[in-house]
């Protein structure tokens, strides 16, 4: 069951919203998710069978959401999605700390010190992203949600949490309009709009330093 709780519903303490893969996390958790539940041969098999739906997304024939459920279709389709769920725990306690950046775990830390309200919004599913962001102190996540009811299929509940989508889930979270947060901390293209709502906005690998808190 979801964690989250609605953002009337706690303080109006300012809000830092965080991406996780190549932000907090050191690479793509997706993949290595893949990886770790497959073994490296099936990761590798369900990589060539979404090659079609990769090019067809670069060639401007398809969406990146599209490519996505294919890959997770490739990866999981047909598993039951309680058992998915499961493996998504278990995940989350024994390989996802392992791809964090301590820094960005410190600076997590440093905001619930300061009582700020914490948001992770990103692309990658909720199935294991979740179970890790409850111990680590986040008041909700907002993430792409596949259908985990009965057999997997890939089937997404919301679109991809990607671009203009992060911002539309944190408008619905934060019940308005006109998204403005305290923080935000990014790595990619998919998070300029999110950046963009920030006072304090903050970009891996554009030289800035991580802004002051208070």
């Amino acid at each position: 069951m979801p964690f989250d709780r609605p953002a009337h519903s706690v303080s109006s303490a300012p809000v830092a919203a965080f991406d996780f893969d190549g932000t907090l996390s050191v690479g793509d958790s997706l993949q290595d998710f893949a990886r770790y539940s497959l073994g490296r041969a099936g990761w590798l098999w369900a990589a060539l069978r979404t090659v079609p739906a990769l090019l067809a997304w670069r060639l401007g024939w398809g969406s990146r959401q599209q490519a996505k459920q294919v890959f997770l279709r490739a990866c999981w389709g047909g598993q039951d999605g309680a058992a998915l769920q499961a493996l998504g725990e278990r995940y989350a306690r024994e390989r996802l700390p392992q791809l964090l950046r301590p820094e960005m775990l410190e600076l997590v830390q440093q905001h619930r010190a300061l009582g700020h309200r914490l948001v992770l919004v990103s692309a990658s599913p909720v199935f294991y992203l979740r179970p890790w962001a409850l111990q680590a102190g986040f008041d909700a996540v907002l993430a792409t949600e596949p259908d985990l009811q009965g057999r997997f299929t890939a089937h997404l509940h919301t679109p991809n949490c990607w671009g203009p989508q992060k911002v539309e889930r944190l408008a619905e979270w934060l019940q308005t309009e006109a998204v403005a947060l305290a923080y935000a901390y990014g790595d990619s293209r998919g998070d300029r709009e999110m950046l963009a709502c920030a006072q304090h906005p903050w970009l891996r690998g554009s030289g800035q330093p991580l802004p002051p808190l208070s």
